[in-house]
């Protein structure tokens, strides 16, 4: 079996640890930044369902493993539909800590397939981290076209 793929993000936000998490786990605040749909019951088993954007409007599914208000989330991740990364597949764990007045995202994307899809979701992540800083700072990060197949 070939060594699952990932991706990690380091992002500075601007916003204290709690505001980044609630725009992390409430489904009004994660539609400031990203999807169309969103679900979420943040509790260990509790459903993480996100509805996308623009050409590839898929649903991504999981479960929440670890909730830490304001330190740490851990849920499964993947696409309804998807064969590479089905529902579950992968695993998202993103750490809060508190640095330079506001807050450093720590994220890791572990378990995808190959190489394609880590790079896929590497592009993703870098766009929708982008605009989760800007809207957890207070700013409006405008519409969201979705992630664009041009480089």
């Amino acid at each position: 079996m070939t060594e699952p793929f990932m991706v990690r993000r380091e992002t500075q936000i601007a916003a204290p640890r709690a505001t980044v998490f609630a725009y992390l786990t409430d489904p009004e605040k994660i539609l400031s930044w990203m999807g169309s749909d969103a679900t979420t019951e943040p509790h260990p088993g509790g459903l993480y369902l996100l509805k996308g954007i623009g050409p590839r409007d898929g649903v991504a599914r999981g479960a929440f493993r670890e909730v830490v208000p304001v330190h740490r989330l851990a849920y499964t991740f993947g696409w309804e539909g998807g064969q590479e990364v089905p529902p579950g597949s992968s695993l998202i764990e993103i750490d809060l800590i508190e640095r330079d007045g506001g807050t450093l995202l720590r994220m890791t994307h572990s378990g995808l397939p190959s190489e394609a899809q880590a790079a896929a979701h590497a592009k993703g992540w870098a766009h929708y981290l982008g605009r989760l800083a800007r809207a957890a700072a207070g700013s409006d990060p405008g519409p969201d076209n979705g992630v664009s197949d041009k480089t």
